[in-house]
């Protein structure tokens, strides 16, 4: 099998950083903890996290759904906290 090369340098998908850019960037300790947390990979702490589940749905309820385009899953859990939480 042929080895693949390393490609060094900047392109498209990691450009060079200009003096404007690394001007703009803040250490890791400056970031808000929320961003600080999701690039550790821990869970949110706060209480508006999520729980992932599984539901199942009729075919029609979840094309309708989708048909929102994106959010559509947002769009569920605002409908059932407008429902359920505060009436």
């Amino acid at each position: 099998m042929p080895s693949r090369s390393k490609r060094s340098g900047p392109d498209a998908d990691n450009p060079e950083w200009t003096d404007e850019k690394f001007a703009r960037a803040k250490r890791f300790d400056e970031l808000p903890p929320p961003l600080q947390a999701k690039l550790k990979g821990l869970p949110e702490s706060t209480p508006s996290a999520k729980v992932l589940v599984s539901v199942h749905l009729s075919a029609d309820v979840l094309s309708a759904l989708r048909a929102q385009g994106p959010g559509w899953q947002t769009l569920i859990d605002d409908t059932l906290r407008r429902q359920f939480i505060t009436q």
